[in-house]
């Protein structure tokens, strides 16, 4: 009873900070700890009232043995699981991470429409080890400590300011070079505060910012050293140990290395390695967790089964906490270490410990260590993957007795592990990896031959660097052959499919069926109809919104208009943008609607780019027809590979030239000018104008000549406004930032053209038999609504 009551009260914490999303979360948590003292608390007392009157019966009859108590916690229990997860909501607030009065953030300049750039002098302490962006930066977390304000002429205006706050400072790769926590900087640079999301699907760089309790940014230009702070700390050790290990291994066989011993979030892994992890379902593999410590405290054990009880215990926690300290205070780490001294403590009172008890222990003594860690997902994933493997291993190995018992095991643990994380990861990321379980089945070897070699090495290393790089270096072919394991599959057609973004109404019933099939003995047995009911709840749904949906979105993406157009499962793509448009907007927005091929494909190269966002797209997506108005002399090679990709993929590849146009099943589009980046697009009957940047003396000698012609909808940048709203009055107008004056904003606004602008307003989408509408505005609508 004592141990059922400590279950329903841990419950109760976890689920007053679940119930944090929630506007009032905690009263609800006590209303129903309320309703279920009193609904089972009266159970309860009926169970309590029968076996009474059992025992009086059988007394009367002289048989009266002794009756089980009933094993229905008494209502207090529930009450007080009820007080307790209001309490932690409260908890939970308290934590919230808010900016200080003096906090960095408070000072960063506001937007005003003015395109100078303000320099700041940020003065503090670094606080991590650089690491390399996707943008090729260095990118470091600084303890601000002063703030100065740069002149004009670079001087320093005089105007210093201790300030406080952590802050996200990325600055040019060789600027970050030789820095290391406790060093003593000055960066000079431009801050900036971290905005939403503007397009669906995209990263939320300003939510990330917030649960590492930073809320401003600097976009570094120069770093002055003003104090070479040599203290000791642990990442002495963690760079000792990759240096060592990187040194015969070389990149990214050696970093590889280092991020299965001590965690990616540590060591850093090119991000292509990291990406194909990803991709093909391991990135556990790189995530210091629960896999690496079973490891550790196998061989501890293993080594000392000879010894005392004590001498195990004290060598496994001296192991334990050595892990956790080389790979820093992360949660996937703290669980398993928790769950490795439960076993520990399990040894010494020779006693089998209950791993679903212990995970839950752990579970909350983590969220009373820090309860913002409910929202993160290293957190879920960690904790739903364990206690898939707690709960689900052995039904699975039963239903595979008929394989040997390795191969069964191998199969199971995978398995049950992707059951109980594939809803979160639907929802969160909308993508599944389809090869997962192969590649888990067939990794699994080399991952653990590599794990424990690597952290044979990495002791070395502390001691003899050289003869730590000699045995990381025996690991040269499993590591090969790892990673061509997860080239092969990576390369395989539909290595990831897109299912669609899910509901959270979607992915709770999903976890509810888990639940029955692992509680309900009737569900048990007919797990399979749980599955069909689990996949009909995904794949039904998004069939139902490709197949019926026809919209226009227009990404927010900078300076050159892209557009997707959906119609009943057909997608159209209109321009790429520049750089990681590809990769950071326009992927995640098909991930999200479910999109795995592009019909239609057209490039006209508003900005001149070197179509570099097109290989990014390509590299995951295939093209059915690509039309290309943008082949010319400066990105004559990228549209050869372009060519060569498409190509590969099945599709075709057709150059176009100015006036021809394209035929979709639609949209018409047609690129009108030779010189000038304008192109005519008829989307569902109606007429749409893209002009790109031109010279207002240009624009002004088209608007006299009658050559452009009079759309329902334009798209132009912000200066262009002035001119085309009044010769070709557009219905719709969207423009790609508020950069211009009041006065003409003023005038614009009063007259009959709708204004939208994407920088301030994020993606736009219109469908034939609605209003255009702005993402940031239903983002906005729907948090109110939560």
């Amino acid at each position: 009873m004592i141990q059922v009551s400590g279950v329903i009260i841990c419950l109760g914490y976890i689920l007053g900070l679940l119930f944090t999303a929630v506007p009032w979360g905690g009263f609800w948590v006590l209303g129903l700890g309320v309703v279920g003292s009193l609904f089972l608390g009266r159970r309860r007392s009926h169970i309590r009232k029968s076996l009474q009157n059992k025992e009086n019966s059988q007394a009367k009859a002289k048989t009266a043995p002794q009756l089980p108590p009933p094993t229905t916690p008494h209502a207090r229990i529930w009450l007080i699981a009820g007080v307790v997860g209001l309490l932690a909501s409260l908890y939970f607030q308290l934590r919230v991470p808010t900016p200080e009065a003096n906090d960095i953030s408070k000072f960063v300049p506001s937007e005003n429409g003015n395109n100078q750039e303000q320099l700041f002098i940020v003065r503090g302490e670094v606080l991590s080890t650089p690491r390399m962006t996707r943008n090729q930066r260095g990118q470091l977390w600084l303890q601000a400590t002063q703030l100065d304000e740069v002149r004009n002429d670079g001087g320093s205006a005089g105007t210093s300011r201790g300030v406080s706050g952590k802050l996200y400072v990325t600055v040019p790769l060789l600027q970050a070079t030789g820095l290391h926590p406790s060093k003593q900087i000055a960066v000079t640079g431009v801050l900036y505060k971290p905005k939403p999301p503007s397009n669906p699907g995209a990263f939320d760089f300003q939510k990330f910012l917030q649960q590492e309790g930073t809320f401003a940014g600097l976009s570094g230009r120069r770093v002055n050293i003003l104090d070479e702070g040599d203290k000791w700390g642990w990442w002495k050790v963690r760079q000792r140990i990759v240096r060592s290990q990187v040194r015969w291994l070389g990149i990214p066989e050696g970093s590889l290395l280092s991020a299965m011993v001590l965690g990616s979030k540590v060591v850093d892994l090119p991000y292509d390695t990291r990406d194909r992890f990803v991709q093909v379902g391991l990135a556990h593999a790189l995530a210091a967790s629960g896999f690496q410590t079973s490891l550790i405290l196998g061989v501890v054990l293993g080594l000392t089964s000879k010894a005392k009880k004590a001498t195990q215990i004290t060598l496994g926690s001296i192991a334990l906490i050595l892990f956790l300290t080389l790979t820093g205070v992360q949660p996937s780490v703290l669980r398993a270490v928790v769950m490795g001294f439960a076993a520990l403590i399990g040894i010494g009172l020779k006693r089998k410990v209950k791993q679903l008890g212990s995970l839950l222990v752990a579970a909350v003594l983590l969220l009373l260590f820090n309860p913002l860690w409910i929202w993160d997902l290293g957190f879920q994933l960690s904790f739903l993957a364990t206690l898939g493997l707690v709960v689900t291993v052995s039904p699975i190995t039963k239903r595979l007795g008929w394989l040997p018992p390795i191969i069964a095991s191998a199969i199971a643990v995978p398995l049950a592990a992707a059951i109980w994380t594939l809803p979160l990861l639907l929802y969160v990321f909308s993508v599944v990896a389809i090869y997962t379980l192969p590649v888990n089945i067939l990794s699994t070897p080399l991952i653990s031959v590599i794990s424990i070699g690597g952290m044979v090495s990495a002791l070395t290393s502390l001691i003899l660097p050289d003869a730590g790089s000699a045995l990381a270096n025996l690991l040269h072919h499993p590591i090969q052959w790892l990673l061509q394991l997860v080239n092969f599959f990576a390369s395989l057609p539909g290595s990831t499919v897109a299912v669609g973004s899910i509901s959270l109404g979607q992915m709770l019933a999903m976890y509810a069926l888990i639940l029955l099939v692992w509680l309900v003995h009737w569900w048990q047995r007919r797990w399979w109809f749980g599955g069909i009911i689990a996949l009909g709840l995904v794949l039904i749904p998004v069939w139902h919104s490709v197949n019926t949906l026809s919209r226009v979105t227009v990404l927010a993406s900078g300076e050159e208009p892209v557009l997707i157009i959906q119609n009943q499962g057909k997608v159209t793509l209109v321009n790429s943008g520049d750089e990681g448009t590809g990769r950071f907007t326009i992927l995640p927005f098909l991930q999200q609607q479910g999109v795995n091929k592009i019909d239609w494909a057209i490039a006209s190269s508003f900005q001149n780019n070197d179509n570099s966002a097109w290989l990014e797209v390509l590299q995951r997506l295939p093209i059915g027809i690509f039309y290309d108005y943008s082949p010319t002399s400066e990105n004559y090679i990228t549209s050869q590979v372009i060519q060569k990709e498409v190509q590969k993929n099945r599709g075709i590849y057709q150059p176009l030239s100015v006036g021809q146009s394209v035929n979709t099943d639609s949209t018409v589009v047609q690129l009108i000018n030779n010189q000038l980046p304008i192109l005519q697009l008829q989307v569902f009957g109606q007429n749409w104008l893209l002009v790109g940047e031109i010279k207002t003396t240009e624009l002004r000698q088209l608007l006299s000549l009658g050559s452009l012609p009079h759309p329902q909808v334009l798209w132009c940048p912000g200066q262009s406004l002035k001119e085309l709203i009044p010769a070709l009055q557009p219905q719709v107008a969207i423009a790609t930032s508020t950069n211009i004056d009041q006065k003409t904003l003023s005038e614009l606004n009063q007259s009959q053209t709708k204004l939208f602008f994407t920088g301030r307003d994020g993606a736009i989408q219109w469908t034939p038999n609605g209003q255009f509408e702005t993402f940031i505005q239903a983002a906005e609508n729907k948090t109110s609504v939560l």
